[in-house]
């Protein structure tokens, strides 16, 4: 059978816009590429031309140099033609995608609003509501079971304010009698300081000191009496 009717060819994929602008561009590469080399013939051209004199050489050099120039403007020609035609695959491209995220993101809401509304009807507002109101009095019971442990013992609640007064002008009392006491005597009102018993000196040596001989009676300020023979001469 196959050799009587044929194989059935394999149908090649239609080429994609990617690989179509990879064609394209391709192509663009290969005609910039002529396109300098022809202005590096051009610019050689220009040279000879400015070297030769007026004549028959010159003409020859400046119509060679035109046939370039016209090879190179129709290079230009295909060259922006290809352009255009890159500059149009990538506005379909650009389309194509924005689609393809639109797509995805419509499809992303889709599944996510199913999931919101299997989620809403499993928690409901009442529910919500009783829990709310559960917790409050949970937390009411908490605070009276916490104020019956902090509740003190032996203490009496029956204190009247006459009886408060008289506690604190006792407390009063006791403070200054304790800061009276800490005092120094010489710093205590209405009192004549004491200062040997304060400071604990001893007392000054009376009568004769051993090893000093021969020492002169002193009068009260300290100073050596002066004999009274001596006054009368």
């Amino acid at each position: 059978m196959r050799r009587v009717f044929g194989a059935k060819k394999k149908q090649e994929p239609p080429p994609t816009i990617q690989d179509a602008t990879d064609r394209i561009s391709k192509r663009g590469d290969t005609v910039d590429e002529k396109i300098n080399k022809l202005d590096s013939e051009l610019a050689r051209y220009k040279e000879q031309i400015k070297k030769t004199r007026p004549g028959p050489a010159q003409e020859a050099l400046k119509a060679r140099a035109m046939r370039v120039l016209k090879q190179r403007r129709m290079y230009e020609g295909q060259r922006d033609m290809l352009y255009n035609q890159t500059y149009n695959l990538d506005q379909v491209s650009f389309a194509a995608e924005g689609l393809k995220d639109a797509q995805q993101t419509m499809t992303a809401l889709k599944t996510a609003n199913k999931e919101l509304k299997g989620m809403m009807k499993t928690v409901k507002i009442q529910d919500i509501d009783s829990m709310q109101d559960e917790m409050m009095e949970l937390m009411d019971v908490s605070t009276e079971i916490q104020e019956s442990l902090g509740r003190s013992y032996n203490v009496p609640d029956d204190i009247d304010e006459e009886e408060l007064m008289g506690e604190l002008d006792a407390l009063e009392a006791d403070m200054g009698t304790e800061s009276e006491s800490s005092v120094p005597s010489y710093l205590q009102p209405d009192k004549e300081p004491d200062l040997d018993a304060e400071l604990n000196l001893p007392a000054a040596p009376m009568g004769h000191v051993p090893g000093r001989q021969n020492v002169q009676a002193e009068d009260e300020l300290g100073l050596p009496s002066v004999p009274r023979a001596s006054l009368r001469g």
